[in-house]
């Protein structure tokens, strides 16, 4: 007797789970104005945004958020405290988690260098906290900035 083999489907590979991603970010203050960045990238690609990113092993969120500034648009800048932690969580088409970000933002004053736009940011501009809530930005960032305010600007 001999056995006849069916070419079976293999099954789809199980998706990795997504685990929650650690990034931090700054509202750098330059006197009443707030440095933001238009993302050249998803998630969020053409929306003005914090300059930030993933936390790297062994970095505080603070260092962090220095670098990411610096790497994504060429300023320097001096954190004072922490304005707010906000969770971006991103589902497919069918409404599975694709991603899920958790992002502490910081409050920060500008110290050197001109913000250019790079790989990251395909725009950047200083903007007065009340006019961000006006433009096309990432989820809650007119709060963010408003927060980041009240621990930056001097009454």
């Amino acid at each position: 007797m001999t056995e006849t083999l069916s070419p079976q489907t293999p099954a789809a590979a199980p998706r990795a789970p997504v685990r929650p991603t650690l990034a931090a970010s700054a509202a750098v203050f330059r006197g009443p104005l707030v440095l933001l960045a238009r993302r050249a990238a998803n998630p969020g690609a053409g929306l003005w945004s914090l300059p930030g990113g993933r936390v790297e092993p062994g970095e505080t969120l603070a260092e962090a958020a220095v670098r990411e500034v610096m790497e994504e648009v060429g300023v320097r800048a001096d954190i004072v405290g922490l304005a707010a932690a906000r969770d971006i969580i991103i589902r497919d088409k069918e409404g599975e988690l694709a991603a899920h970000f958790v992002v502490i933002a910081h409050a920060a004053r500008w110290r050197a260098g001109e913000p250019q736009p790079g790989a990251e940011a395909a725009e950047v501009g200083w903007f007065r906290p009340n006019e961000v809530a006006a433009l096309p930005t990432t989820e809650g960032l007119a709060e963010v900035v408003a927060q980041a305010a009240l621990l930056v600007i001097e009454p």
